[in-house]
């Protein structure tokens, strides 16, 4: 079961809520939407089947293309809904979950959450760049104040991971490598569950 909600805010965000009935949830980022990224993106779909019937995923689509600024708002205002619509002011019910040029926003999002007391319960990110244009992604993971994991492609060669993990490593982060490249083809089921596994054990 699944339900279409319009985000709040100042920009027009579309999300998909899977499992609405649930009692916590886990808030979903698409890769770069001028490559043709949106919330039916099949690893955010794997990452919300695994995760249901007992957690929702919102799924959603990134306003106006800002370069990265207005997307991580996005992010935002997407956990500011899911925390409401949980009931769960503190943000121990909400997750966040973001794949490749998503992942550097949820990673961006988390630092800038921590830095105003309203982390989601748990951080999990697959194939994260480096950075978002102007945006450090890098340089928030030790600002995340909450558990984090990493999951990576061992041949992605589209995007640099690598200073991503290598900081993970150090603030402590989990950090899985997966024997695949970028796009994880044939590999949906397996990232969905290792993501869910990880925000599941955290809400």
């Amino acid at each position: 079961m699944s339900e279409t909600v319009l985000v709040p805010g100042a920009r027009d965000v579309r999300a998909t809520v899977d499992s609405p009935d649930a009692d916590a949830c886990v808030v979903a980022c698409p890769p770069h939407p001028q490559m043709g990224g949106t919330r039916t993106d099949r690893r955010l779909r794997a990452v919300a089947d695994a995760l249901a019937p007992g957690v929702a995923c919102l799924r959603f689509d990134y306003g106006p293309w800002t370069e990265g600024h207005g997307e991580v708002t996005d992010c935002r205002n997407a956990l500011a809904w899911a925390r409401e619509a949980y009931g769960d002011e503190s943000g121990e019910r909400v997750g966040l979950f973001g794949y490749s040029f998503g992942a550097g926003v949820a990673l961006v999002a988390a630092a800038r959450e921590s830095a105003d007391g309203t982390c989601p319960a748990a951080v999990s990110v697959l194939a994260p760049p480096d950075r978002l244009n102007d945006l450090d992604a890098v340089g928030a993971v030790p600002d995340i104040a909450c558990d984090l994991q990493v999951l990576y492609g061992e041949r992605d060669t589209t995007v640099d991971s690598g200073p991503v993990v290598e900081a993970a490593h150090e603030h402590g982060a989990e950090v899985t490598a997966l024997p695949a490249d970028h796009h994880f083809v044939g590999q949906d089921r397996k990232v969905g569950e290792a993501a869910a596994a990880f925000l599941r054990d955290r809400l």
